[in-house]
């Protein structure tokens, strides 16, 4: 939920998340301490070329989870 407050008060769609998922890169990887998991932060471009990162982490059930989002 916290993703989607975030696209929503940064105009983005999730059309915009998809495109930088699909066609950035991993600039960073994180391990969270409690629980012990991974994030990744993926950079790249909106469909109307804003920069954005997209935080997202594998859940349970190894679907991808938005953890937020901001435009660079």
């Amino acid at each position: 939920m916290h993703a989607e407050d975030e696209m929503d008060a940064d105009g983005l769609t999730v059309f915009d998340i998809e495109s930088v998922i699909l066609s950035g890169q991993i600039t960073e990887r994180q391990r969270d301490r409690q629980p012990d998991e991974w994030k990744y932060l993926v950079n790249g471009q909106a469909l109307g070329g804003a920069g954005v990162t997209v935080v997202a982490k594998f859940g349970a059930t190894d679907k991808l989870v938005m953890i937020t989002v901001f435009r660079e």
